[in-house]
């Protein structure tokens, strides 16, 4: 079996793997750079261009794994791509979303870079997709008989691990990728599942491998001080505003919000905003509940009583002075997004919150935002409002999709394979992991790939 990581191998961005399995060519995730524009953003799928190529796998619809999937399909036409069906509803939503963006910011001259594929070519992909069921094999027929197999990856709605398995090298022989996994429950989702060992070769994610915090918080203590601190800010007028990633972290945190009203938390009359496509994506989510695996299949995303965030600013101003939670994109509190324009509405206000619920990239307003809270100095968010005096309560809670570093060398003792491959994490994560799984289990082969480097396992 030859490998290629086509991503970047020393960050956590454009997911994007190459396999040769007994001459069976097989892409794993088509991922973006979020941090970049244009084809800067672009795995380099020129390398394939002496490569066979038959199949693609698209674990999830988050874009680091999915946005350049048109970009593939440009390139290899023939390729046939297979996801889960909840991943493909995603889907059909996210990649035209992601052309209008391209090209809009393209027009207000946020960035230089033409889009690399407009909407006509994303609404035309889902022709091509094979959709399967969780514990199902499926052909990834190439040169010779190779199957697969999708395991719920706990991460977000619809994300699968696959198990790839058939002849390579002259024996039988069985690869696992989890792509983005949670070994925990989620606060909608089950935990992932996994194959049984032993395995030839486990491609293990390490998002959090350079994160100590990570396995000494549990979900149930963020939830816990997530809801009291919702309370005080409600209870002493103010409003919340909750920056979240559209697909995944929106969802559990409005089904927090529901069992906190449940709980008599905080009143069952506080008004809930939310906005744009996170909205969509909520709808699948209820779509799909009796299909996927769910700690609670009754549950409902708009069980919870939700409003449209106003348009005009005036009467949003209006909305947060009456009192309420924001629950609104971006997570990082990027430009031009809700969750910035209200940031800047509401942290001069000392009866405000704002409260973030995953990662902040260094450097990012969501960031920034926090390191001068913490350090009692105003913000600029705007160059023409100037500089803020930071008044509103701002926190930040640990709610992941990903296993932290111990759960994810557990996962090498469930599976047992003879090599490990480290992938999508920082430099340092993989090294930590590297280090512990040779000292829990020594006669594990354990690999740090280079981006553009082919390596036999």
């Amino acid at each position: 079996m030859r490998y290629l990581s086509l991503g970047d191998t020393a960050d956590i961005s454009a997911s994007c793997h190459y396999i040769d399995f007994g001459g069976t060519g097989i892409v794993l995730d088509a991922g973006m750079d979020p941090n970049e524009d244009g084809y800067a953003a672009v795995p380099p799928f020129e390398l394939l261009k002496e490569r066979e190529l038959d199949h693609a796998i698209i674990t999830h619809a988050h874009h680091d794994h999915l946005g350049a999937l048109p970009v593939l399909v440009q390139k290899e036409p023939h390729v046939t791509i297979h996801m889960s069906k909840p991943t493909a509803m995603l889907a059909d939503m996210i990649l035209p979303s992601s052309a209008r963006l391209q090209r809009r910011r393209l027009k207000e001259g946020s960035t230089t870079a033409h889009p690399v594929f407009d909407q006509d070519q994303a609404e035309s992909l889902s022709y091509l997709y094979e959709l399967h069921n969780l514990d199902t094999d499926f052909s990834l027929e190439g040169e010779k008989p190779v199957t697969g197999r999708f395991y719920h990856a706990g991460h977000v709605l619809g994300a699968v691990g696959v198990l790839i398995e058939g002849e390579d090298d002259g024996r039988h022989r069985r690869a696992f990728y989890t792509a983005d996994t949670s070994v925990q429950p989620q606060t909608i989702l089950q935990p992932a599942d996994y194959p049984e060992g032993p395995l030839d070769v486990l491609f293990l994610e390490t998002t959090l491998g350079a994160d100590p915090e990570a396995e000494e918080t549990t979900r149930k203590e963020q939830e816990t001080m997530f809801g009291a601190s919702i309370a005080r800010v409600i209870a002493r007028g103010g409003s919340a505003l909750v920056p979240v990633f559209a697909l995944g972290r929106s969802q559990d945190v409005l089904a927090m919000i529901g069992r906190f009203k449940n709980r008599g938390l905080i009143p069952d009359d506080t008004p809930v905003y939310t906005v744009g496509s996170m909205r969509g994506i909520s709808a699948i989510y209820d779509d799909t509940r009796e299909t996927t695996p769910r700690l609670d299949p009754d549950f409902e995303v708009y069980g919870v009583e939700q409003k449209r965030l106003p348009r005009s600013d005036a009467k949003t101003m209006e909305a947060i002075k009456e009192g309420g939670i924001f629950v609104v994109t971006s997570g990082m509190l990027f430009e031009r997004t809700p969750s910035h324009s209200l940031a800047r509405m509401m942290i001069s206000n000392e009866k405000n919150g704002v409260f973030f619920v995953g990662y902040s990239k260094e450097d990012s307003p969501g960031a920034l935002l926090q390191e001068k809270a913490a350090a009692g100095e105003p913000i600029t968010l705007d160059e023409l409002q100037g500089p803020q005096t930071i008044r509103a309560d701002v926190e930040r809670f640990r709610f992941s999709g990903h296993a932290h570093r111990r759960d994810l060398v557990s996962i090498v003792e469930k599976t047992k394979p003879e090599t490990v491959v480290l992938v999508h994490g920082e430099t340092a994560a993989k090294e930590w992991i590297k280090d512990n799984i040779l000292y829990f289990h020594p006669d594990v082969k354990v690999i740090i790939p280079a981006q553009g480097e082919e390596i036999e396992v």
